[in-house]
């Protein structure tokens, strides 16, 4: 295996050992999978997700890094009117580093859960009762269905 192939993982184990450092890596590269877009597309689809201030300038700073770093690559499209644009893709390497974000990410949304579900019991126990015997009775309930 070449360095440049080892380097996405040595990159996720630094950036990913602790609190995600920059969340919008995963997003980028998640845009990217099935779609060549150009960086305005990109921010669009950041602020789809949810990404409430985005500075631009951030954004392509991030997709020059993801570019040396060899997760992403972009073509200059001439072919509409107007100015070239810079259309990015994702790379195999990309593909990999995403795979390792969703692992870590899905590791954080099982933690904040149980922040949450902690949270919830501890302020709103009444809340949290009926919700326990909701989920008890749904259960139930789709066993009975299943027995059908």
């Amino acid at each position: 295996m070449s360095s440049k192939e080892t380097k996405p993982k040595k990159e996720a184990d630094k950036s990913l050992g602790g609190a995600p450092k920059n969340l919008m890596i995963p997003f980028l590269l998640l845009s990217l999978r099935g779609w060549n877009l150009h960086g305005y597309k990109l921010i669009q689809q950041l602020m789809n997700f949810g990404f409430t201030s985005i500075d631009q300038g951030n954004v392509y700073r991030t997709l020059r890094q993801l570019e040396k770093d060899e997760l992403v690559k972009s073509e200059w499209d001439t072919s509409s009117d107007g100015p070239a644009r810079r259309i990015y893709s994702i790379t195999e390497a990309g593909e990999q580093y995403l795979t390792i974000w969703a692992k870590s990410l899905e590791q954080y949304q099982s933690m904040l859960n149980s922040f949450f579900d902690l949270y919830a019991n501890m302020f709103f126990p009444f809340n949290s009762s009926k919700k326990a015997e909701k989920e008890k009775e749904e259960e139930k309930q789709s066993k009975e269905d299943s027995q059908v």
